[in-house]
């Protein structure tokens, strides 16, 4: 997502009611995707992330502090130290990690990690609003339910309101779905803890080397969905997939797979940034 800054930066008083004592230096940092991001430093070298959301409520940042706080229990995350409101402007205080390398291998083996943390349902206890399309994450015992419903449905009655929408994408949605939901009739998937965002830009690896994931959109699903955002971006090399498949082999047949999974993240840009993605869109419709 392109980067929103709606503050060019943060007045003593507004420091002042950080939960920070000493602040020495704020200043704008890029990393925050569509919040306002900065680097705070105190007095004695300690340094913070920062996100602001302005005109928004505490609960703005429920989403992704559970999201940091359950996958950090088994790979790492920024950890939130705090979370609150502003004079009208909502925040999320974070660790600062400094950037380093990392290889691939360790990368697979960490997503690997998560995705072997499971649930008995689909969704998660908080819903996320991304731009102006609300991720419905309701509780449901069926993922074809829970991804055509609260996923794909929403997206396309966006794309209609968005005048990104057409009747040959409507006919071969239609025939997607139906293939979705007849696919998974007979074929089981396990409720898995998925980043929900999971492009290049939301890992980095600590000066250690060690994988870290940032701005999750969390939510129980299946653990393919994941893995089809790490296929269209790039990013992401064949050393992570062996790596992934060597601790959490996918079922065959995942490329065939895949497009519906890849379309759910491609519809998403067509929402946000317009026909600039409605080729993509086109050519997975176009196999249905």
């Amino acid at each position: 997502m392109k980067e929103v800054k709606l503050m060019t930066e943060l007045n003593e008083n507004w420091l002042n009611q950080l939960p920070v004592n000493n602040i020495k230096q704020s200043r704008p940092v890029s990393g925050g995707d569509i919040n306002d991001a900065y680097q705070i430093i105190t007095e004695d070298q300690t340094k913070y992330f920062l996100k602001v959301q302005p005109q928004h409520s505490k609960s703005y940042f429920d989403h992704e502090a559970a999201g940091l706080k359950l996958i950090g229990q088994v790979i790492m995350t920024p950890k939130p130290i705090a979370q609150g409101e502003i004079n009208g402007d909502a925040y999320l205080l974070l660790n600062w990690i400094d950037d380093g390398s990392g290889s691939q291998h360790d990368l697979g083996v960490a997503v690997a990690t998560m995705h072997q943390q499971h649930q008995t349902k689909f969704g998660f206890d908080h819903n996320h609003q991304s731009g102006n399309i609300l991720k419905n994450n309701h509780w449901q015992s069926s993922w074809s339910t829970f991804y055509t419903e609260q996923r794909l449905d929403v997206l396309v009655e966006a794309a209609n309101q968005n005048h990104v929408w057409n009747t040959w994408r409507q006919t071969h949605f239609d025939q997607m779905r139906l293939t979705f939901v007849n696919y998974y009739r007979n074929h089981e998937v396990i409720p898995s803890l998925l980043h929900g965002d999971l492009w290049s830009g939301n890992y980095m690896f600590s000066t250690d080397g060690t994988p870290i994931l940032i701005d999750p959109d969390v939510f129980y699903g299946d653990r393919e969905l994941d893995l089809a955002m790490t296929t269209i971006f790039g990013g992401f090399n064949d050393q992570f997939y062996q790596a992934y498949q060597d601790i959490y082999p996918l079922a065959s047949g995942f490329e065939e797979r895949l497009p519906w999974y890849q379309f759910y993240y491609l519809c998403m840009h067509l929402n946000l940034f317009g026909e600039t993605y409605g080729g993509s869109v086109d050519r997975i419709l176009g196999n249905y």
